[in-house]
């Protein structure tokens, strides 16, 4: 591999299994939403709709980091900071640390994310 590309597996190497673990269901959930691509940066593996990337995740030693963009801030523990990213975009950073933090709950924000990487919110006039 290549010192300049990054991929899952460069993120995921070294990670404690319980790291490893928490990314597996994140991607669970961002499957059961539809089909995805991925852009791997080195700050960042990002899952991309038909229109842009919706949500991506950050792995840690400790924990996963991460962002939804959504039409909404989202006020909830595990979401760190919700900011205006455009007029009609919210980027919500997420750090969870225990499998059950990615729930039901968590799962319905990525699906909402999912319809902005297919671009419904160009055409949808306001929040869910």
């Amino acid at each position: 591999m290549d010192d300049d590309e990054w991929t899952v597996e460069r993120h995921l190497k070294g990670k404690p299994a319980e790291i490893v673990a928490l990314y597996n269901r994140f991607i669970e959930l961002a499957e059961a939403c539809g089909p995805f691509t991925y852009a791997v940066a080195k700050t960042a593996i990002t899952l991309k709709g038909s229109r842009r990337g919706f949500t991506g995740a950050s792995p840690g030693t400790r924990w996963l980091d991460g962002y939804i963009d959504l039409q909404r801030q989202v006020q909830d523990p595990r979401i760190r900071r919700s900011t205006p990213y455009t007029k009609r975009l919210f980027v919500n950073r997420f750090r969870v640390v225990s499998l059950d933090e990615l729930d039901d709950e968590f799962g319905g924000w990525l699906a909402e994310s999912y319809k902005v990487g297919q671009g419904e919110h160009i055409t949808s006039p306001g929040t869910p």
